[in-house]
């Protein structure tokens, strides 16, 4: 595997990039002779977002330049004992030069535990799939808006996979519109390596009220999601993110972006000072997925309709820490047929 690289004059889309394709935890900024300049984690990328941030930004701006780092004399040992006496779960080893040599983690040691960065850390993941998708009329006539078939595979179901595929295994559906059908599709989950549970809505209870009806003993944090999204955002960076920056609530972000479609006057009084043609403002937006601690739940009501949006304000009025996480991964929701259109050319 080639360690994740970046040049000196690289972006943060490039540093997306070299994380993704090696599956590495952090990527290297090194200087024409291999020297290392600083690293860069998924949770750096994401935090320079939420700070405005453009994707096309340099990369050196938002680099830690001056991280944990391992010398290359050292044994494997070593450079484990590193890792472990700074709690991090991954350096550089360098030279006595200061050349990037290799990325150390903590996975790469069968002595050590994988760092609880994947969706087994969660406690179990809810997915609110009640939704009776009216504006999406014909299609959801017969079937829950969840289940929609994108590329032959309901949307559902997709969601499910992602989960599992992430070493998450417990789920709870919460249903209510023909939710027959959701419960004849997955059955127990068996069949796609999940342990399903169901959260039978006897109203609608909006996007959070189902939560009320799990049961008492889910210890650690829940993964909770729309079932009208796809996402190839990964579960377990969502996870570390979560407890990084120590959320009571984790709130997944989209970036929107509003043009406005005229040249802008700026004012002093009754005096044009300026002209701005076709100004832009990008917005965070919530994507439907979260991240909520078991104390969270006190603050659903029992089965009684509630938002999701408003357990949020709740816990901000608490004075409770309510994380951004940026996704810069594919995103979409299927709330109208334009979107649905997309959403199958994307997975056709």
């Amino acid at each position: 595997m080639s360690e994740p690289t970046l040049a000196a004059a690289a972006t943060l889309r490039d540093a997306i990039a070299a994380i993704e394709r090696t599956r590495r935890l952090i990527a290297a900024v090194i200087d024409a002779d291999g020297r290392l300049l600083g690293i860069l984690s998924d949770g750096d990328i994401r935090r320079a977002i939420l700070s405005g941030k453009e994707l096309d930004s340099p990369a050196a701006d938002v680099m830690t330049r001056s991280p944990i780092v391992a010398s290359s004399r050292l044994t494997d040992q070593g450079v484990l004992h590193t890792l472990m006496l700074n709690g991090v779960a991954a350096a550089p080893v360098i030279d006595d030069q200061g050349r990037l040599v290799r990325i150390a983690q903590t996975t790469d040691y069968r002595a050590w535990p994988a760092p609880t960065g994947g969706g087994k850390g969660f406690a179990a993941a809810v997915i609110m799939a009640g939704g009776e998708g009216r504006r999406l009329m014909p299609f959801t006539a017969d079937r829950p808006k969840p289940m929609i078939d994108i590329g032959g595979v309901p949307l559902l179901e997709r969601q499910v996979r992602a989960i599992v595929a992430s070493g998450l295994k417990r789920i709870f559906i919460s249903t209510n519109y023909l939710g027959h059908i959701i419960e004849s599709h997955f059955g127990d989950g068996a069949d796609l390596g999940a342990e399903i549970s169901y959260l039978r809505e006897g109203k609608k209870l909006g996007t959070a009220g189902a939560l009320s009806l799990l049961p008492k003993t889910q210890p650690g944090p829940l993964l909770v999601l729309n079932g009208d999204i796809l996402t190839r955002s990964d579960f377990g960076k969502l996870f570390a993110y979560h407890s990084e920056t120590h959320g009571f609530i984790t709130v997944a972000a989209v970036a929107h972006q509003v043009v406005i479609p005229f040249g802008v006057l700026r004012l002093e009084g009754d005096r044009a000072v300026g002209l701005e043609e076709k100004p832009s403002q990008t917005f965070l937006c919530n994507a439907g997925i979260y991240v909520l601690e078991a104390d969270a739940l006190s603050l659903v009501p029992r089965e009684s309709r509630i938002d999701m949006t408003d357990i949020i304000s709740a816990a901000i009025d608490a004075g409770e820490t309510v994380s951004v996480f940026p996704i810069h991964e594919y995103w979409t929701d299927v709330g109208n047929p334009a979107d649905l259109e997309r959403a199958m050319a994307e997975f056709c």
